[in-house]
């Protein structure tokens, strides 16, 4: 396959509110068809409320645009860029519009998530199709493959955790825990994907690179939406870093390793309610940093391009190889969304 195999990359991203008038709508548009109550739906648009109604989410996709575009013309690269998201402008069924207008025929889809289920993957996938079919002769859009094991994604996960223990005094780092964190997804919705073993073999290695021993580290999640009576992955963070501090554990690094920028998710559950649950239990706790625009990732990025328009080599790290291009039938499936138990 050669370049000229694609003309265009589309950026495919969840999207976020850029102003209080947007928070209502972009959740409602978030939630459609899903079984979530509606009390929590107007507490999650306060968390937006403490940030003015703006989500980070399209500024930090507006400077992964500019530093990818930078990073693919160093590398005489000279596809276009679009961007659409899932749930707020730009919608990606405009961009797709826009794409074919401008005579685009077939796309490489850089998806913002790097682990694979179905909200993390096989959605967007569809979203992809039913932006397409609402253009006619839409342009072919082919899918990135996850990341979570390549080795510039992990190099900078690991320099961003070593950047938060350098951060806690020298004799304290050999007692030092590090709570990894995702985004919790349905139990069953775990159960038909690679989500939680590809968390864990990322948060492994990592934590291997910076000499955390197993005993020291753990795969914790974040951001539950789903009604209580529907198992969700656990332990919840909170949770997690109070058991921690019962356990007598003074010094411990929180890293979303399963988000790419700080967003909103991560800016309220750790920074805001992580933090204050801390400060209550004499728990010291640092933040690593997420990827964001780290010039490692872009340039991982950029790889993944080159994988599928020329020969580059298909970089992996631990125990589980590279992810397929083209994702087989049925894995990550939608599954029905439970009904609440009204007995």
């Amino acid at each position: 396959m050669t370049e000229q195999s694609f003309d265009a990359i589309l950026v495919v991203a969840f999207g976020g509110p850029e102003g209080l008038d947007d928070v209502m709508p972009f959740l409602e548009n978030v939630l459609r068809g899903r079984n979530v109550p509606r009390e929590r739906m107007l507490e999650v648009a306060e968390h937006y409320r403490l940030f003015g109604g703006v989500s980070p989410i399209n500024q930090q996709c507006r400077d992964l645009i500019g530093a990818l575009r930078s990073e693919l013309d160093s590398h005489e690269i000279r596809l276009p860029i679009y961007w659409g998201n899932r749930n707020w402008h730009p919608m990606l069924p405009d961009t797709i519009r826009q794409m074919k207008d401008d005579g685009i025929q077939r796309a490489l889809a850089y998806v913002v998530s790097g682990y694979s289920s179905y909200s993390s993957c096989r959605q967007y996938l569809e979203n992809i199709d039913a932006a397409r079919a609402t253009v006619n002769d839409a342009p072919l859009i082919e899918k990135l493959r996850v990341f979570y094991n390549h080795p510039d994604f992990l190099a900078v996960c690991v320099e961003n955790v070593q950047t938060s223990l350098n951060a806690i005094a020298a004799d304290q780092r050999e007692k030092v825990h590090v709570a990894f964190t995702a985004h919790s997804i349905p139990q069953s919705m775990s159960d038909t994907s690679d989500y939680v073993r590809q968390l864990n073999e990322a948060a492994r290695l990592v934590a291997e690179s910076v000499g955390v021993n197993a005993d020291r580290w753990k795969l914790v999640y974040q951001s539950r939406s789903g009604p209580p009576h529907v198992p969700w992955l656990e332990p919840d963070i909170v949770d997690h870093l109070r058991a921690l501090r019962e356990q007598g554990v003074e010094e411990v690094v929180v890293m979303p390793i399963g988000f790419l920028s700080d967003h909103i998710e991560v800016l309220f559950d750790l920074d805001e309610e992580a933090r204050q649950a801390c400060e209550e239990i004499g728990l010291n706790m640092q933040r690593a940093a997420t990827v964001g625009t780290h010039p490692r990732f872009v340039a991982m990025i950029r790889k993944l391009i080159q994988e599928r328009i020329g020969n580059a080599p298909r970089e992996s790290s631990g125990d589980f190889g590279a992810g397929h291009d083209h994702c087989p039938m049925g894995c990550c499936p939608a599954l029905p969304q439970p009904t609440r138990n009204r007995a």
